[in-house]
């Protein structure tokens, strides 16, 4: 097999499992719907699209393009609908990319330029495209009531994003991980505690018609604060999902209200969750990159003094031994 078979074979490959990952997260979120049965207020598909895209390059829209068209397929009103909101669906996290990319976004978000960038870039400002094109396309298609364009554009547009915000990140941070030696036994039993414990305090939030979401973002905080974007991001998209689907069944605090006030309530736990994992992260690794060049600094500048006389003698212990020859020769000429 010649390498330009091989690299083609596994493109096609990789393609075809970004279409059954995104098929699987779609399906995961339209069980999260509050708006008729294919806008959802968590589009899980769009963080996969737009991580892929950054990670492997352009060459994933095609398995974007696939994933969005099998999601689609079953949903839409007619094949030509569907296959401009597939359209819509591709181009929003290609838009999305392009524009990370022209700005110098880093993968790793340890600057908090990207943690804006994501937010207002590749989540509110690529995800109008998606929206847009889909819910024109539901509304020509007579698919929406009449006064039901904008509250569907809303959902469709704020879903998008809050899957941009949670999804990406958490899968930018997977594809980072490199192992480096035995992990200490407290810091691993804190990184597993964190998540473990914000999923205990999730549950007992939508057994009860109290607003106990927040109870989780003081874990929140110490997730970004101790692990950075490692633990902030995974974190963020639990608390999102957890609330997305406390919305979508109508229990916990969700249970007395309507679908303009879950929407409301929702997106906003949703936006709060996702910019302080990504802020707080951003701002901490800033921190801590600062610190460490203080110290390099320290050190440095440390060695370069060491290096200079009289203080190399005082280093090898050797200015004692000149200040002796110098006081017996004074001794012996006086």
């Amino acid at each position: 097999m010649t390498p330009v078979v091989r690299d083609r074979l596994t493109w096609g490959l990789w393609n075809l499992a970004l279409a059954g990952g995104y098929y699987v997260a779609a399906e995961l979120g339209l069980q999260l719907a509050l708006v008729r049965g294919q806008i959802t207020p968590l589009w899980l598909p769009t963080g996969i699209a737009l991580a892929c895209l950054l990670v492997h390059g352009r060459r994933c829209w095609p398995g974007i393009a696939l994933g969005a068209f099998l999601v689609n397929l079953p949903l839409g009103p007619s094949l030509p609908a569907v296959l401009v909101i597939t359209a819509g669906n591709t181009v929003a996290p290609l838009v999305a990319c392009l524009l990370l990319d022209r700005i110098g976004f880093h993968h790793g978000m340890d600057r908090l330029k990207d943690a804006f960038a994501l937010v207002f870039v590749g989540a509110f400002g690529g995800m109008l495209i998606s929206a847009t094109v889909g819910v024109s396309t539901l509304w020509l298609s007579d698919a929406l009531p009449p006064g039901g364009f904008w509250a569907a554009w809303s959902v469709w547009w704020t879903g998008d994003a809050m899957g941009v915000l949670v999804v990406t990140p958490t899968l930018l941070v997977i594809s980072r991980i490199r192992w480096r030696g035995r992990v200490p036994v407290l810091r691993m039993t804190e990184a597993v505690s964190l998540p473990l414990a914000i999923a205990g305090v999730l549950v007992l939030a939508n057994q009860t018609r109290m607003p106990l979401f927040f109870l989780a973002f003081p874990l929140l905080v110490w997730a970004a604060v101790r692990f950075q974007l490692r633990g902030a991001a995974p974190c963020a998209l639990l608390m999102s999902l957890a609330a997305a689907y406390g919305a979508a069944k109508g229990i916990g605090p969700f249970a007395r209200l309507d679908v303009l006030d879950k929407m409301i309530a929702l997106q906003a736990f949703n936006a709060s969750t996702a910019l302080t994992a990504l802020l707080l992260a951003a701002i901490t690794t800033q921190r801590n990159e600062a610190q460490h060049s203080v110290e390099r600094a320290v050190v440095q500048l440390t060695d370069a003094v060491a290096s200079l006389e009289p203080y190399s003698l005082l280093r090898d212990s050797r200015l004692e031994n000149v200040l002796r020859a110098r006081a017996a020769r004074d001794k012996q000429i006086s």
